[in-house]
């Protein structure tokens, strides 16, 4: 599979595997399940967790993540807004962080999870052969 497909099933939100299955229990504005992943794949039953402490690494993603946030809004901001005040400018870009941060918490988690399962286009039929056994 292309780069493009595993970046459909990351901004999707799916199983790194397959790319079939739900990562999240619920959709990543739902406080009240924020982050909160199922513990195994419903299509291919891949184990999300590989160990205690796996999703830490995220932490760094989720950073990258904010980094090129601030950096896109600040060099829009100065090429097509150049006269726009210093405050107002980092009011929208505080707004925009605090806004997206559930959104880039469940997209870092799911990133990070692509870096270390692969795609394997038969995770699903061998899934369910080790079922019927």
């Amino acid at each position: 599979m292309s780069f493009a497909h595993r970046l459909k099933s990351i901004f999707q939100m799916k199983c790194p595997q397959c790319r079939e299955g739900d990562f999240f229990v619920s959709k990543p504005y739902d406080m009240k399940n924020l982050g909160k992943t199922h513990e195994h794949c419903s299509k291919c039953g891949l184990k999300y967790e590989k160990e205690i402490g796996f999703y830490y690494g995220a932490m760094y993603v989720s950073y990258a993540l904010g980094v090129a946030l601030f950096v896109t809004c600040w060099v829009s901001f100065n090429l097509f807004f150049p006269q726009a005040n210093i405050w107002l400018q980092i009011g929208i870009i505080s707004g925009l962080s605090i806004i997206l941060s559930p959104y880039f918490y469940a997209l870092s988690k799911v990133i990070w999870a692509n870096l270390f399962f692969s795609y394997d286009p038969e995770a699903i039929e061998k899934f369910k052969k080790g079922s019927k056994s």
